[in-house]
Parts: C-alpha cells; sequence; structure tokens
C-alpha cells in the first residue's frame, strides 16, 4: 500500500478509533447485570473473548506497523529546503512556536513601564520595569521567527502531502 504521510496519519486515526470502538463494546459486554430472580441467559449480550481479542490485536498490528513506517519515513525523509528530516522538523517547529511566543511578548513591551505592586501593598514608593534591550531589534527577530515558523509548516505540509511511504498492513 502506497500513502502519504498525511494519509497515513489519517489510516492511523481511523485505527485508533475502530480500536476504542471495539474496546468500549468490549467494556460493555463483558460483563452484565441481572436481577435476582431474572434468567442470566435473557438479558446476556452477545460477547466472544477469543473473537474480541483477536480483533483488537489485528488492529493494534495494524498500528505498528503503520507507526514503524512513519517513524522510518519521518527519520529518513529531509526537508530539502531546510536540509533536515520530518523528525527534526518536528522537534524545530515547536521551538520555533516557543521563540515566535517569546518575542512577541518582548516586542509588546514598553521601554518603560510603572509597576503597579508596591501601590497594592499600600507603599508610595513608584517602581518601573525598564526593556533591557531594543524592542525595535526583537520585533525584527519575531517577524524573522515568524516567517521561518510559516515557511517550516509549509515546507512540512508540502512533504506531508506529496511525498510517499510504501507499507504493508
Amino acid at each position: 500500500m502506497t500513502l502519504t504521510s498525511s494519509q497515513a496519519a489519517k489510516l492511523l486515526r481511523q485505527l485508533g478509533d475502530e480500536l476504542k470502538a471495539l474496546q468500549l463494546r468490549e467494556n460493555n459486554s463483558c460483563t452484565f447485570l441481572a436481577t435476582l430472580g431474572e434468567d442470566p441467559e435473557t438479558v446476556r449480550p452477545e460477547y466472544d473473548y477469543a473473537q474480541m481479542q483477536t480483533e483488537q490485536a489485528a488492529i493494534e498490528a495494524k498500528i505498528r506497523k503503520l507507526k514503524h513506517a512513519l517513524n522510518i519515513f519521518n527519520s529518513t525523509t529531509v526537508i530539502p529546503e531546510f536540509d533536515i528530516t520530518i523528525d527534526e522538523m518536528l522537534v524545530l517547529l515547536p521551538q520555533l512556536t516557543a521563540r515566535c511566543n517569546k518575542l512577541s511578548r518582548m516586542k509588546d513591551a514598553l521601554p518603560k513601564a510603572r509597576e503597579n505592586m508596591r501601590l497594592l501593598r499600600g507603599s508610595t514608593i513608584v517602581d518601573y520595569r525598564y526593556a533591557n534591550y531594543d524592542i525595535k531589534q526583537v520585533g525584527a527577530d519575531w517577524q524573522a521567527a515568524s516567517e521561518e515558523l510559516a515557511r517550516a509548516q509549509t515546507a512540512l505540509d508540502l512533504i506531508n502531502s506529496t511525498a510517499q511511504l510504501e507499507i504493508e498492513l
């Protein structure tokens, strides 16, 4: 079976949903209640332990094979624009996101801001917080990091929707 990484991820979610549905069905039917004096056979739900285990094991095996194929694909497929593998990109994206978030907070700071902490405690002393960096430089760095993040996300999306992997399920 030939799939893109994006298609494989969707199939993985589908298999996970199928496994959860089987587990829920098993949980709902492996035991049952009967009232005292009621014939348990009249309320016994349909449940075949061996068949349920076999079905779950088959789906779990497919999930393992698919995840393994994705792991190999992610660790060997290089994103040309960045010259790193997909698994490295999956580490880079949260790093860039964290950097953008930090720089966003820093670029929005005032060069000098009044601290209100002591005013709340009854003190008449006024403290000021000063930015200890060039706010314009941080703004430029934020812009560059945001553009890099967008470029990285686009490159990953492209590779995930075009590059194919082969898997036997």
